[in-house]
Order: C-alpha cells, then structure tokens, then sequence
C-alpha cells in the first residue's frame, strides 16, 4: 500500500456506466494515495476533464456514446501524454488491445455485479494497476510502442534450429504487452525452443492476446491449455486467473495450470512460472524479465540462474516501469541486461552459441 505522505495519484474515471464509475471510485478511494478528482461520462466530457483537473492517471472505457474512448485515447497521447488504463468487459476483443499500441498503458476487467472472488480480483488488478501507472515513463512507452513499426524478423537461415536452451520463460507486468509483441514478432520461425510468458493479465484478455500474437508472429502462439506437451517451436502463453507449472511423467513433459487464489498478489505469477521451469529443465533455461511493478520474476530467474541456466533483464534505459527487472539486476541476478530492442537479438545469440558448442 502507498505511503501517506507521497503525493496523492490523482485519478479521472471515464465511463458511461453509472455503476463503473461508482464501482472504481469505490474501489480506488480505498487507497489512502488515491485522489479521484472527477469522473466522465464520454469522451468528449472526459477531454474537458483532463484539461481542467490534470489527472495523473486516466481509467477508460472503450465504447462510449457521442465520443469513444478510442478518440479521447488518441487525443491524449497527442495533446495530453498521461497514463490511460483500459477498463474493458471483451477480453474476446481485438480493440483492447489496438488501444494498446496507441498508447493505453494497461487493461483491467470491467467490473460488474459479480461474485465476491471475481470483483476481489478486480480490486487488487485495478489498484495495483494505477499506482504502477502513476510511477511510469510515457516516453519509454512510446519507444517501445515505435519499435511495433519497425518489426523485422531475425534472419534465421544461417541457424541450424538445435540449441542446448530448450525453454525461454519470459514475465512481463505493465507495459508487458506491447514489449511482448516487439520482441516475439522478431524471432525466426526456425526457432529451436519453447517460449513460455506469463504476462500480468485478467481473465479473458489471455487468449484474444495469444490469437493476436499468433497472427502476428513467424512462431505458433496460443494460449497454454491444462496438460499440453511441451513442444520445440512454440509460444505458451498462462491464461489469465492461473499459475504456469511444469510436470514430467513417463519421461514427458506436460503443463500444468494451477488456478490461482484470491490471496496472490501477482496473476499470472512469473516466480511460480520460473521455478517450476527451473527444476524440471535446470542449466536448458533461459529466463527473461521485462517491464513491470514490483518484484515478480525476482526469485524464479535467481533460481533458473542458481540451476545454470542463462538471465535476461531489461534495462532501465527502456523499461516503461523499471521495478521488476531493477529487482533482478540488484539481487545480481541477471547474467545479460539490455534495452528492449536488443533482447531479440541476445536471445537468439545465445541459442546460436549454444548450437555451437554442441557442434564441438
């Protein structure tokens, strides 16, 4: 939880449902550093909003009359860089995350009068979610966002596909998804091991994400579904309201998803994901820590580095929140750091060196 005395996060609730806007402002006002100075209706209510409070943080729904919250979305990351986290009941929707790689910072679950445990989720997605955002750098966010132009795809004819790395587990938090993107969209379709990524996400968002990288990518993408074989080539991505586990029988290996508990304060958690990878493969592991709050990924890349497997974290010089792979690197953890653009090209070095000692 905050501390009292920093300066209170200043927060504008955009939304046409009278009962959302309550609902967050509910939820929100229990964070002693929460400041609501106002709510919208629409967009075009929530562009003079913006104007005249000066928020520092911007919850948006999407579909609105009169003016969308992709409109306003757009206007902001013109005239008005602050962080805009999107409040969205269509997790099935390809537009939350477009709003994504126009600037929106992160996605939450539109919240409804549901059961107990699911708007105890939502609770803790949300203010963890806005005081991260308060504490991000926009112009990181638009670095990474500008490298989604830019994709080319890492030659990988010189690559013979065999490596002594047989998993890369790679955590990601706010910001995760764009970097994601610039990342997969950049590895060969040759590429010799299996990918594994447990991103900070609700439930319902995991899959559309999975789909839409998979359209994207040279490399199979999709969501990890409970018992699925572990295979060379492929891109497993933890549902969200899961943990990613690994387990071995009869001399396979298998997934094994562990639904998480209202107690756990990430979801996915990276740390769970990292372990379980770390004992069932050891010194054949790559770990990759990305953008992120908070310290999730800390003990899992310790433990994969404790094995003998190899550790990637981003840098700060590209991290949009620096939290998570700054854990890592002070821990003394981290064996490789770089900015984002460049992990693509340090992950396949590592496989081509690998590929190359095992020629010897």
């Amino acid at each position: 939880m905050p501390d009292e005395d920093l300066k209170p996060i200043k927060v504008l609730v955009v939304d046409d449902s009278a009962f959302s806007r309550q609902t967050i402002k509910t939820i929100l006002q229990k964070v002693p550093n929460v400041e609501i100075v106002g709510v919208a209706v629409n967009g075009q209510d929530g562009m003079r909003k913006i104007i005249n409070f000066k928020p520092d943080v911007v919850t948006l729904d999407l579909e609105m009359p009169e003016m969308d919250g992709f409109t306003l979305l757009r206007w902001v990351m013109q005239e008005r860089p602050l962080p805009v986290i999107v409040v969205s009941s269509h997790g099935d929707d390809p537009t939350v995350f477009k709003a994504l790689e126009l600037g929106a910072v992160d996605v939450v679950i539109k919240p409804t009068a549901r059961a107990s445990r699911e708007l105890k989720e939502i609770e803790s997605d949300l203010i963890r979610k806005v005081v991260g955002a308060s504490s991000l750098q926009l112009e990181k966010l638009k670095r990474s966002i500008s490298l989604l132009e830019k994709r080319k795809v890492i030659n990988g004819s010189d690559f013979s596909g065999h490596s002594e790395i047989k998993m890369v587990a790679v955590g990601s938090s706010t910001g995760g998804p764009t970097a994601l993107q610039s990342i997969l969209t950049r590895l060969p379709g040759n590429f010799p091991s299996m990918i594994v990524i447990s991103q900070h996400m609700p439930r319902g968002f995991t899959r559309q994400f999975a789909d839409r990288m998979d359209k994207l990518c040279a490399l199979y993408v999709k969501e990890a579904d409970q018992g699925e074989p572990i295979e060379a080539g492929k891109v497993l991505i933890c549902p969200g309201g899961y943990h990613l586990m690994f387990q071995r029988l009869k001399g396979k290996i298998f997934v094994l998803l562990k639904e998480s508990a209202t107690s756990d304060r990430y979801i996915p958690s990276v740390d769970i994901m990292m372990k379980s990878i770390a004992e069932v493969y050891g010194p054949r592991t790559m770990g990759v820590l990305l953008t992120g709050m908070g310290n999730d990924g800390k003990e899992g890349m310790l433990e994969i580095k404790k094995q003998g497997g190899f550790t990637i974290a981003e840098s700060e010089e590209t991290a949009v929140v620096f939290g998570m792979p700054r854990e890592i690197i002070l821990a003394g953890g981290a064996d490789k750091i770089a900015p984002l653009e460049k992990i693509p090209d340090e992950i396949m070095k590592r496989m081509k060196r690998d590929e190359k000692q095992n020629n010897y």
